[in-house]
C-alpha cells in the first residue's frame, strides 16, 4: 500500500518546513544537536521521536540535517494550518482507526527516498518510550528503512514547584536533541505477521529506551525531558 507521486506531500514543501523550523527554533531556543551525523545522508529513514511537548516536531524538523514528513494528528489540521502543513509537507494522520491514505503516504515518502517523523507513543505524554504502538514497526519492516532514534530533551521544564509545564520553555533555554546510532527494526525475514510487528515493537521500544537513557546522561538531564 503506497501512494502515487500525485498524493505524496511535497518534497519541495518539506525543504520550507526545514528553514522555517530553523528560523523559529534557533531564533527563539538554543537547541544543543548532537550526533545529527548519525542520519544517512540519503535514502529512507525513519525518525523516531520522544514527544512531551507541542513544539518537539518543529524542534526536530529544525535541527535534522535533512527535510523531515512528519505524521500529525489530524486534530491539527484545522484553520488556516490545514494548507499550511499540507503545504510544507506534513502528513495529516488520523489516530483513531487505520488510516489508510496516511499509511501510503508514510510508505511513499519513504519510498521515494525521503525522511518520516514519527512519535512513536502517538501522543504527548511523559515522553519515555513506555507505550509504544505498531505503527512504527509496520513502516519500518514494510519500507526496510533503518529507524533514527532522537531525544528531545528541555522542552517540558516543570514551572517553578506546582509540577505544572509551562506553555512553552523559556525563551532561549537549551533545547538538547540527541540523534542515535540507525537500526533496522525487523529480524531479517521480511515477515509482516502480527507476531513479527509484535517482536520488531519490543525490539524498537528497547532500542528507543536505551538510547533516551543515554541522551539524558550524555546532557546531564537524568529526570528531565
Amino acid at each position: 500500500m503506497s501512494a502515487t507521486d500525485a498524493t505524496l506531500p511535497s518534497a519541495a514543501g518539506a525543504v520550507v518546513a526545514r528553514r522555517i523550523g530553523i528560523g523559529l527554533m534557533y531564533g527563539l531556543w538554543r537547541p544543543r544537536v548532537l550526533g545529527a551525523w548519525r542520519i544517512p545522508s540519503a535514502g529512507p529513514v525513519i525518525l523516531a521521536g520522544n514527544h512531551s511537548h507541542n513544539i518537539d516536531g518543529p524542534m526536530l524538523i529544525g535541527t535534522s540535517p535533512r527535510p523531515v514528513h512528519f505524521l500529525v494528528k489530524k486534530e491539527a489540521f484545522v484553520g488556516p494550518l490545514d494548507p499550511f502543513l499540507r503545504g510544507i509537507g506534513q502528513l495529516r494522520v488520523d489516530r483513531s482507526s487505520a488510516d489508510r491514505a496516511a499509511i501510503g503516504q508514510a510508505l511513499g515518502v519513504l519510498e521515494r527516498g525521503g525522511v518520516l517523523g514519527i512519535f512513536p507513543e502517538g501522543s504527548r505524554g511523559e515522553g519515555d518510550f513506555a507505550s509504544l504502538r505498531s505503527g512504527l514497526a509496520y513502516f519500518a519492516v514494510r519500507s526496510g528503512a533503518p529507524i533514527v532514534p532522537v531525544a528531545v530533551l528541555g522542552t517540558a521544564t516543570p514551572r517553578g514547584g506546582d509540577g505544572r509545564a509551562r506553555a512553552l520553555p523559556r525563551l532561549r533555554s537549551r533545547v538538547d536533541v540527541v540523534f542515535g546510532d540507525p537500526f533496522e527494526a525487523g529480524d531479517g525475514s521480511g515477515r509482516r505477521t502480527r507476531a513479527a510487528l509484535d517482536q520488531a515493537t519490543e525490539r524498537i521500544q528497547k532500542r528507543l529506551g536505551t538510547h533516551l537513557g543515554t541522551a539524558r546522561r550524555l546532557t546531564g538531564r537524568p529526570d528531565q525531558t
